[in-house]
């Protein structure tokens, strides 16, 4: 494909890009910076792909107007899936999130948060011989994930395929959803979800429709309802909002982090995760996506932005893989951990 040829020399001279596919979509899009500046964010009334850290960091973007811009239909492959071999006994591991999920729970039992989601990170040894054929095997793994690469020579090389909308703003109509709540998809047809997982979702829902109020004229919601996303599955809620105004900036920084990545209240889980958690998550649980624009449609109306999950940060001979789950008053901490390695097959069969 000319595009992945395309990414593989914008790689090699060090230059920003980057080459998503949307949920659903056969059209892989790049945005091929043609300059090694580092573009802030400051307004939201820029137009281009978007990428922002958890907390802090360069939250920045790939203009369109200084980008080579390549759409192209992925190659269909076909990929046989070769179950990964998760790890549950890295005592190591094992025992510093136990620890972590602990002060968590200790922390909501003494009232300083409903809910929070401390994360991990995973290293393993990697080394990627084809940028390209790895994006095109995760969008085959993921057809309804939203598939990313982005890359900047200040910020190194990520990779993700999330399940999960932050945003989407056409005109004045504001859809999100409220995704929380986990288990191991077997393929079952009946899912039966437990008190804490029914709980955690809709804390998630209450923050978001409570975020939107001041924004919005009128909100609706779905009925929750079963979300498959590879190996596991989640509890989500469709959320849509008429906006009073387009205020894009206020209304992505009031969202972002949601509960489904941070906790509530938001700013001191958010406090509590960056002192307790012992790692800088860096793009982990941050937002991408275009801004300002649908490259794919030739649109530039709308924003569709994505929380930045099953990601992984892939350096010269490694992968950091990012993996977290919900905590409330009632979480076990073994129980919680076997969720974090569940979580981290959806990356690591990417790179079999």
């Amino acid at each position: 494909m000319y595009l992945f040829k395309c990414l593989a020399k914008q790689y090699s001279d060090n230059k920003p890009f980057a080459v998503y596919r949307k949920p659903n979509s056969k059209t892989a899009v790049g945005l091929f910076q043609k300059t090694y500046t580092l573009h802030p964010v400051e307004t939201f009334e820029e137009q281009g792909f978007v990428f922002a850290p958890f907390a802090d960091g360069k939250r920045f973007y790939i203009p369109l107007v200084e980008s080579a811009i390549i759409k192209e239909e992925l190659n269909e492959i076909i990929t046989t899936l070769t179950e990964v071999a998760l790890d549950y006994n890295d005592l190591v591991a094992k025992q510093a999130f136990e620890d972590l999920v602990t002060r968590c729970v200790k922390a909501i039992k003494e009232g300083e948060f409903g809910k929070v989601v401390p994360s991990r990170k995973e290293s393993i040894p990697f080394k990627v011989e084809d940028l390209g054929q790895l994006f095109n095997k995760l969008c085959s793994i993921y057809p309804t994930a939203f598939c990313s690469l982005v890359y900047h020579p200040e910020i190194g090389l990520w990779m993700g395929a999330t399940p999960e909308t932050l945003l989407a703003v056409n005109g004045n109509t504001l859809k999100t959803m409220a995704l929380a709540g986990t288990q191991v998809n077997h393929g079952q047809t009946e899912v039966e979800w437990g008190i804490k997982e029914k709980e955690e979702q809709l804390f998630v829902t209450d923050f978001i429709t409570d975020t939107l109020r001041p924004f919005s004229d009128q909100i609706s919601t779905s009925e929750p309802y079963s979300k498959r996303a590879a190996k596991v599955m989640h509890i989500c809620t469709d959320i849509t909002a008429t906006l009073k105004d387009e205020n894009l900036k206020s209304i992505i920084e009031a969202l972002h982090p949601t509960p489904a990545v941070c906790g509530m209240p938001k700013d001191v889980a958010r406090d509590f995760l960056v002192k307790e958690e012992g790692y800088d998550r860096g793009y982990y649980a941050g937002y991408l996506g275009e801004l300002n624009c649908n490259v794919e449609a030739e649109n530039t109306e709308e924003t569709n932005l994505f929380v930045n999950l099953r990601c992984m940060n892939i350096e010269t001979d490694k992968v950091n893989l990012y993996i977290g789950c919900g905590v409330t008053i009632d979480s076990d901490p073994t129980s919680e951990f076997i969720e974090t390695v569940n979580k981290s097959s959806t990356m690591k069969k990417a790179l079999i």
